[in-house]
């Protein structure tokens, strides 16, 4: 009770000691540097409207940073702009454009070293290399922010919002296009990536690496050079999200490498060249997907095993499954199959045959890529069908014992 009493009366003071300093044009301090400089720990700094061009300005202390309508800090492409350490900050409704580029430094409108408690939100970012770059740093939130790369080539790009070494972290609801990656992770842990659109990036929405015990959902990831990557991590929860229009020869809805224990479920896949490709990856629940007109839904390679497909919806795809392997680890159950021509003569919904979602063509293009030259012609159609009658090349555990008749209803 004594200590709750202290601690109430430390938060009377501080709140009675706050003050909001105005900074702009006609106020009584002109320059944010200088506001910044003469704030304490609890102060509130007013940016009033119009364009600051002052270099890279730091804080360090527990205050907040409130934009009114919308005022500019320009970088003038050689400069980082804002730099936070320190606890307790937050940085709302400011217009960052032009940070600096260097092929040295990982310069960025927005840049976060050993923080803890900081919130960046309803910013816009425009024209820079790294948009947000945040290292070392715990219990940190970025919402709601709009975010624009400068859109160059892979090696002269940054990545929109860029984590490396944090905890706790917290993505949500912002706009990225024109970076490298739109979010990328590495050895990040505990952290929720949620309700973000990412789009016309470069090479991914989001890149995972070594990053364990974290979830995105309900994410929009659109046209990409080759779309979500999850590498080198375990417990990753991937649900709700929307993977479009991530065409090309090496493009995916999801690449899967080295990944253990996770959950893919509840996402939709809708013309992507691969909807999910998977490379040594183990004990994965695939559960309650659709996947609908990609040119591949699923690759699974031979290093993988025991991951649990169940309960998918397949429509309309140029290849429903394929593997570079004989021999299947994986397991296939109660998945709807638009090409599956079985029947169901006790009315249960359930195909009374099994079906064998990988065709002889699947195997033939997965060791020969240019006889996709072929689809859709008389000879194939011929090949698939005496495979059907006497299988024998395609792997044969390969099989959905109970495939549905109806699309499950997700």
């Amino acid at each position: 009770m004594k200590s709750l009493i202290i601690i109430l009366c430390l938060i009377i003071t501080l709140q009675s000691s706050a003050n909001t300093i105005k900074v702009g044009k006609n106020k009584t301090v002109s320059s944010l540097r200088q506001g910044v400089q003469i704030a304490k720990d609890g102060d509130t700094i007013l940016l009033y409207g119009g364009t600051y061009k002052e270099g890279n300005i730091v804080i360090s202390k527990s205050i907040v940073l409130l934009g009114i309508h919308f005022p500019v800090l320009d970088g003038e492409m050689k400069n980082e702009m804002l730099t936070i350490s320190g606890r307790n900050i937050l940085v709302k409704g400011i217009h960052f454009i032009n940070a600096g580029f260097s092929s040295m430094n990982d310069y960025s409108a927005i840049k976060i070293i050993d923080a803890i408690n900081v919130a960046i939100e309803n910013n816009t970012i425009s024209n820079s290399y790294f948009s947000i770059h945040v290292a070392n740093s715990a219990h940190t939130t970025i919402k709601n922010n709009s975010i624009s790369g400068n859109n160059k080539s892979e090696h002269l790009s940054g990545n929109g919002i860029h984590l490396w070494k944090c905890d706790n972290m917290l993505i949500e609801g912002n706009f990225i296009q024109g970076h490298r990656d739109g979010i990328y992770l590495e050895f990040v842990s505990n952290s929720v990536i949620k309700k973000n659109r990412s789009e016309k990036n470069i090479r991914y929405g989001l890149h995972f690496m070594f990053s364990n015990d974290d979830a995105y959902q309900n994410n929009i990831f659109r046209s990409y050079g080759a779309g979500v990557a999850v590498m080198f991590s375990k417990r990753v929860k991937m649900v709700g999200n929307h993977f479009e229009e991530n065409w090309g020869a090496s493009s995916y809805g999801i690449l899967l490498k080295e990944i253990k224990e996770g959950n893919v479920t509840h996402n939709t896949f809708l013309k992507n060249t691969v909807g999910i490709f998977m490379e040594g990856s183990s004990r994965l629940t695939i559960d309650q997907n659709t996947f609908t007109s990609n040119g591949w839904a699923i690759k699974v390679q031979a290093s993988c095993d025991d991951n649990n497909f169940n309960h998918n919806n397949f429509n309309g795809n140029s290849f429903d499954v394929a593997s570079n392997g004989s021999v299947s680890l994986n397991k296939f159950n109660n998945n709807y199959w638009d090409k599956y021509e079985g029947y169901d003569l006790n009315k249960d919904s359930i195909g009374d045959i099994p079906y064998h979602p990988v065709s002889l063509y699947a195997m033939i293009v997965e060791q020969n890529p240019t006889t996709l030259m072929l689809m859709r012609s008389f000879m194939v159609s011929l090949l698939d069908r005496a495979e059907k009658a006497i299988p024998g090349l395609t792997p044969e555990n390969l099989v959905d014992g109970q495939p549905r008749l109806k699309p499950n209803k997700l």
